[in-house]
């Protein structure tokens, strides 16, 4: 097809690349003022490009990257030695062989995952589409491209019209966020009408404005000019590279993006390198053995000269002096350097390697553990990376996630507040508990699934309670929930969180049961009658909102706005008229949140006519700008979301996973402090880190941090560090040097409290303790406590409280999540663990381990980590020993030798020797804690194939002696570690 218009704000990034940088400066300028002649030069084609090298660069890249090295780039320098005659008594090829050896060893591997992306890439490429016979690689922006059910995304489109009514089209964006529910976009209206017509497809002639590039999933800005007419685009028209078709015939959807320009690949960034203290402890060792090798090579030169001096100056008709050295001073800088080669065995130049293949064998028992697989959903551990192993016996802080980490993610509908009463209980009104559950069998579209106990909602909504009926007419209204409907009556909802899930599952089985949708109307049978409301605006939900509204018109022609969001948000938009409500249901909420449950406030506004029209206006306008799109409509709905008439409230129940209690219990056991990063409300999280065996009744006291300024947040702060340690404010406390910028060491010594104490602090507070001016305060109030909680956090505040602690305490982070929102913290702490649960699995594609359940943590940290911590920690020791032992035989031949650099050994054998016991000690460090010696393997079924589990606790008899302070499921012991 002729390609349609389609613009974005700069000038492609693979410009940059492929022009000199005074062309790139004229295309920049031609750019700006003449931009269809530059486009119609370089039109952004669709090929992409993962891999590190080419064919070319390969050779001088790998090669700059494994010298980076200290030991490879040493042993460089010793060939370049070996070549002066005046300096080696050894052969060149003693040290190029192990070096090329090593280098050929990388170089392959680093080669064949290259040749994989590669390959990748070029698969990725060349699946042909459809109508006209082409390559991915070779679409470019402004292309119309048809795609059918299961088909890949090729780039980033706007759907321009499908098979389905209403132009709707159902992906599934598991390569995008993990999440393998249905997501549903749809087209424009003006743009539906084009259907599969390939005339009107081809006479297509639209001009769409577009952001720039860019990596945000969730958002796009755009504007669509056809036929005169400005409409608004965002992110619900839009298909994303890598999202696949589902039960969708056909659509036809405009490039915007193309190649490195689509937002899947601008998500591509290179993975921040996470460094174990094993790393930086061998790269100092290394260091040190430079000193040591520089020290013997010194007194062996100094040996020289004292001994050609005193000796060899009157043997030189038997031992002749090289060529060129005139004297015993000479001599002895020639043998500086030949015992530099000679004793270069010291270096371990083979030991990144060794290390490598032990992270290797040590991840492998990870990944067979039987006892962290998870039979339910057929989920096994998996350990993502292969250099963090040993780092998981050091843990010293656990950040965790609530919802679908601690708790199961499954939600239920488990009690109510409707004007006033509470509505859920499972007592009866002479205090008996009711054990019958209610029969929803008069509403035939009812979920068999649902389980409710209290009779008398039912009886409310039976008797046409006006404020009942309206409670649930909102909740099948106002969602975002996708209904799919096989078989007659048999109706499956495709929400995007299982909270909405929960809320209009609640709402069919009561009577008001959310039948379909289009892009203009939502259908809803309420109490066997079927009704359309026009669906006129949807106020979208998001972080700083934490709330959703939409404007419905009902068959009979009212106005409504629907709203439900958060207590502390809603409560501050309602009518001044629900003063005795508003206490009456807070008295509930707070009742509910006791009891753990997560709470939601819903309420209601009837509009006017002539207010909405004016007010739709304006919505239209703000929707189709470019610039400020998002404050813009923020001021409109915060307009139209005021003086709300309260209806109630919800409490969805989301029950904690099998082993939380016992797994905290035991991680507090053993020195690991843990704090929970929640996005809930305060009175929910402190009900949930009571359930958990974090708080309990013993702690000498639990601080709730509160305040609404800087000054109240700094004063509560200081009121319980000086209850908890009230040294530290005494003139000669430490830390107080920290207080000054011009401190260069930024790590706070530990303190300690005077009790076990736990600290609760919510987003608002939390946002002024983490300035730069309280955060030392809250780092150091904090760390005192055994427990804290954080409460109604965002996830740009869970990542900075991560990095708060890495950049004050001296100690390894864990981060452990299961969502979206969890993913700045999984990848800003030290070792980041996702859970495959219910919110996808954007939080594991992150991740440096994942498993199913929180509870399975505990065998991570205790047994794993800590037996990759003794493995290597042993394999160290006899690494360097086997070195020491092999060189201090040359240093101490050298004093037999009148320290002339010659060799006691015969040269192969003695390389054999070494190369044997190296191969010795990395198969008995794997042996030993794990593996083929006293750990016998099963080979078990794990989806389409077999691997190896463990069926017993390995042979640990090598142990080092370590305190006992628990038992672990098992049956090995919790450990101290030092």
């Amino acid at each position: 097809f002729p390609r349609s218009h389609a613009t974005a704000a700069p000038l492609p990034w693979h410009l940059s690349m492929q022009c000199s940088l005074l062309k790139w400066v004229v295309l920049q300028f031609l750019f700006l003022f003449y931009r269809p002649f530059v486009c119609s030069l370089f039109p952004q084609n669709n090929s992409i490009k993962t891999s590190k090298y080419n064919f070319f660069t390969f050779l001088p890249l790998n090669l700059f990257e494994q010298f980076q090295r200290i030991a490879n780039a040493y042993f460089l320098f010793l060939l370049i030695l070996q070549l002066i005659p005046q300096v080696s008594s050894l052969s060149w090829f003693t040290t190029v062989v192990p070096l090329v050896l090593v280098l050929a060893v990388s170089g392959v591997k680093d080669a064949i995952d290259d040749f994989r992306s590669t390959l990748c890439d070029y698969l990725k490429g060349t699946f042909s589409c459809r109508l006209k016979d082409d390559k991915w690689m070779n679409i470019q922006v402004g292309d119309i491209i048809k795609l059918e059910n299961n088909n890949f995304v090729t780039a980033d489109l706007l759907l321009l019209s499908s098979s389905e009514p209403h132009s709707l089209t159902y992906i599934e964006t598991a390569e995008l966020d993990g999440e393998t529910n249905l997501k549903v976009k749809q087209a424009l209206t003006v743009t539906a009408e084009l259907g599969e017509n390939l005339q009107k497809l081809t006479d297509f002639n639209g001009e769409v404005k577009c952001e720039a590039p860019n990596n945000k999933l969730d958002k796009f800005t755009g504007t669509l000019t056809l036929r005169g007419e400005k409409f608004a685009l965002d992110n619900e028209k839009m298909l994303l590279r890598g999202c696949t078709i589902r039960n969708t015939e056909w659509c036809f959807g405009l490039v915007i993006y193309a190649g490195p320009d689509t937002k899947l690949m601008q998500n591509c960034g290179k993975t921040t390198f996470k460094r174990t203290s094993i790393d930086r402890l061998m790269n100092v060792l290394v260091l040190v053995i430079f000193a040591f090798l520089a020290l013997m090579c010194f007194i062996l030169a100094i040996g020289n000269g004292i001994w050609e001096h005193d000796k060899g100056y009157y043997f030189q008709v038997y031992l002749p002096w090289a060529v060129g050295v005139n004297s015993a001073a000479y001599s002895g800088f020639l043998m500086f350097w030949s015992y530099v080669i000679i004793l270069n065995t010291v270096v371990p130049i083979s030991l990144y390697v060794s290390v490598e293949i032990i992270r290797l064998g040590n991840s492998f028992y990870i990944d067979w553990d039987r006892k962290m697989y998870y039979p339910l959903n057929d989920t096994p551990a998996q350990a993502r990376t292969t250099t963090l192993n040993e780092e998981l016996g050091q843990i010293k802080y656990i950040f965790s996630d609530k919802t679908g980490t601690l708790t199961q993610n499954i939600m239920a509908f488990n009690k109510c507040s409707i004007n006033g009463k509470s509505y859920g209980t499972n007592l009866s009104v002479n205090g008996e508990a009711h054990t019958e559950k209610v029969d929803f069998s008069y509403n035939r579209l009812a979920d068999p699934k649902f389980v409710f106990y209290d009779h008398s909602l039912v009886e409310a909504v039976k008797l046409d309670d006006a404020a009942t009926h309206g409670f649930f007419r909102l909740l099948s209204l106002c969602h975002t929930v996708m209904p799919e409907e096989k078989k007659e009556g048999n109706l499956v909802y495709q929400a995007q969180s299982p909270d909405e899930g929960a809320l209009v599952t609640a709402a069919r089985n009561f009577g008001f049961v959310f039948r379909a949708r289009t892009p203009e109307t939502i259908t809803v049978v309420e109490m066997g009658e079927t009704k359309v409301y026009e669906l006129l605006a949807i106020l979208d939900f998001n972080n700083v909102r934490k709330r959703m509204s939409v404007i419905v018109r009902s068959p009979e022609g009212d106005l409504t706005l629907y709203c439900k969001g958060a207590d502390t948000i809603v409560y501050e938009l309602l009518d001044s008229s629900c003063g005795s409500l508003k206490e009456e249901t807070m008295e509930h909420l707070n009742e509910f949140a006791g009891e753990g449950l997560r709470t939601l406030v819903v309420a209601y506004k009837n509009l006017q006519e002539d207010y909405f029209q004016e007010w739709h206006k304006r919505h239209h306008e703000a929707s189709t700008a470019l610039d400020g799109r998002e404050e813009k409509l923020s001021e409109l709905y915060e307009e139209i979301e005021k003086d709300l008439m309260l209806l109630g409230a919800t409490a969805i129940e989301d029950k904690l996973q099998d082993g939380v209690p016992q797994t905290i219990e035991t991680l507090t056991k053993a020195r690991i402090k843990i704090w929970v990063l929640t996005g809930d409300k305060q009175e929910t999280a402190v009900n949930i880190g009571y359930s958990c065996n974090m708080l309990h009744d013993d702690m000498e006291d639990v601080f709730i941090i509160e305040g609404n300024t800087s000054e109240e947040v700094l004063d509560e702060l200081r009121t319980a560090r000086k209850k908890m340690n009230p040294d530290s404010f005494l003139d000669s406390d430490d830390i107080i040097k920290f207080e000054n910028p011009s401190t260069k060491s930024r790590i706070l010594p530990e303190e300690q409290a005077n009790g076990v104490y736990g600290l609760v602090i919510n987003g608002h507070s939390l946002a002024y303790a983490l300035e730069g001016n309280l955060e030392l305060e809250l780092v150091r109030t904090a760390c005192l406590c055994k427990v804290v909680i954080c409460c109604r956090v965002t996830p740009l505040q869970k990542a900075q409280v991560v990095e708060l602690v890495k950049k004050y305490k001296k100690a390894v982070t864990l981060a452990i999540g299961d969502g979206a929102n969890d993913v700045s913290m999984i990848k800003t702490a030290h070792i980041g663990v996702g859970i495959s649960g219910q919110e996808g699995m954007q939080a594991v594609l992150s991740s440096d381990f994942s498993f199913a359940q929180f509870r399975y943590l505990q065998r991570l940290l205790l047994v794993h980590g800590r037996w990759s911590y003794i493995r290597m920690c042993k394999f160290l020791r006899y690494f360097f020993y086997k070195n020491f032992a092999f060189t201090l035989v040359h240093f101490w031949y050298g004093f037999f030798s009148g320290f002339s650099a010659q060799v006691g050994q015969f040269l192969c054998s003695f390389r054999c020797v070494r190369a044997a016991c190296t191969f010795v000690g990395e198969t008995f460090t794997l042996a030993t804690l794990g593996g083929s010696a006293g750990c016998p393997l099963e080979w078990r079924r794990y989806g389409a194939g077999y691997i190896p589990l463990l069926t017993q606790p390995p042979f640990s008899s090598f142990l080092p002696p370590v305190s006992v302070v628990g038992t672990v499921e098992c049956g090995l012991a919790v450990l101290h570690l030092p």
